[in-house]
């Protein structure tokens, strides 16, 4: 494994460039994959981790030969965090670099500024974690391998709202917050529609410059106008700002969460603890009875014990799994058609169900999952700050949908 660090223009990027298990390289050379993927700021916790998981899928490929009997070399660069870095990064990718297939960087923010130098050059795009990003662009050769389903600007807000309709006293109003920002602001949308569609009321509907690092203010205004309901659309620093203003200030409304980017993490987990008990958010996988899913266990056996000397997440649960899964779909797509045509990979991919540590998954026409795998959880029952409380099945309780919960909603929050 090398390691390269190169300036680039202004500031100073990141580069790794990874040769994995390389033997003698075939005649044609490796199959370079390129991405930006956050290893400072702000969405580096999750960037780290999706890079560890990846570079696990290519160090898997190439002991099984590679892809079209070529090792699988990795080159990506660090986005700090910072949308305007992207486009520079995928248009040195691809100019510079040559590389011969490319995936997003984590999160919506991240994918969407990279999505024009992509399709100006006719690649196929996973996408890991983005939301709802190819309602604006309409490309044939993106897809997501966040489980959202074929409407994800809806579906993102759909099962906290339809947990909260089914209590009883059925709520009324309801508060909508998040950052001005690309993925706060799609989920926003589609909540206000669901929001309409469903009857409930909105009292509060704000956004935050992404800047903001005093969230009091905001959740004492929330306060004022009492909501039943709280939809937060938050990215991790938000996240945590969130959590500790909430405690703060002792919001009390009847249920909160929603949308809210880092719950998921291990170290947002274990810095809280018990100041999440009560808060229903989204998420895709947690340790469950209702939730069999054998090739995430086996993955996380592997990635666990190597996450604290790695310092990347040590829980795991989230993105990684699903990062390594959507290079399984290029894998998978790749053997198929004999070639790294663009165009044929494309319809293949569309045409086709993978199997994937995930789960079987197959895509819609616009490059979502055909079928949502979104859950809604509760965090319930957590007496400390360890990290083995959360591996347990009793503090993250899926609340829907309704063929998987694995507890009941405490209600009202408070």
């Amino acid at each position: 494994m090398t390691r390269i660090i190169t300036p680039i223009g202004a500031g100073a990027l990141l580069l790794v460039a990874v040769a994995l298990a390389a033997p003698a390289r075939a005649a044609d050379g490796p199959i370079k994959l390129g991405f930006g993927m956050a290893q400072t700021g702000g969405l580096a916790g999750n960037g780290k981790a999706a890079v560890f998981a990846i570079q696990s899928w290519a160090e898997d490929v190439n002991a099984k030969g590679g892809l079209l009997g070529r090792k699988v070399e990795l080159v990506f660069y660090d986005d700090q965090s910072t949308p305007s870095l992207v486009p520079g990064i995928y248009t040195k990718l691809l100019d510079v670099d040559k590389v011969d297939m490319v995936c997003s960087g984590y999160a919506t923010n991240q994918t969407a500024p990279a999505m024009p130098i992509v399709m100006q050059h006719n690649m196929v795009f996973m996408a890991n974690f983005a939301l709802a990003v190819n309602e604006k662009f309409h490309y044939d050769k993106y897809f997501q391998i966040q489980p959202n389903g074929p409407d994800a600007r809806h579906e993102f807000s759909n099962g906290f709202l339809k947990v909260a309709l089914a209590q009883t006293p059925k709520p009324q109003t309801i508060a909508l917050v998040g950052a001005d920002a690309e993925y706060s602001q799609t989920a926003l949308s589609g909540a206000r529609d669901n929001v309409q569609a469903l009857g409930l009321k909105t009292v509060y509907d704000r956004t935050y410059p992404p800047s903001t690092v005093d969230y009091t203010p905001i959740v004492r205004a929330i306060q004022a106008v009492n909501p039943d309901l709280v939809f937060i659309a938050s990215y991790p620093p938000d996240t945590a700002g969130f959590v500790r203003a909430i405690n703060e200030v002792g919001l009390k409304a009847k249920m909160i969460g929603g949308g809210m980017v880092g719950l998921q993490f291990a170290a947002l987990k274990t810095q809280f603890g018990p100041a999440l008990n009560g808060i229903v958010n989204f998420d895709q996988w947690v340790p469950s009875p209702t939730l069999s899913r054998p090739g995430i266990d086996a993955f996380l056996k592997k990635y666990q014990p190597k996450a604290p000397e790695l310092g990347i997440d040590q829980l795991g649960f989230y993105l990684p799994p699903y990062a390594y899964a959507g290079m399984q779909v290029y894998e998978q797509a790749i053997a198929a058609v004999g070639s790294l045509d663009q165009d044929k990979l494309g319809q293949y991919i569309h045409s086709a169900t993978f199997k994937t540590i995930v789960g079987d998954i197959a895509f819609a026409p616009n490059g979502e999952w055909a079928k949502s795998g979104m859950l809604q959880i509760q965090f319930q029952n957590i007496k400390d700050n360890s990290l083995e409380t959360f591996k347990s099945q009793h503090t993250q309780v899926i609340v829907y949908p309704p063929e998987l919960k694995s507890g009941n909603l405490i209600y009202p929050y408070r």
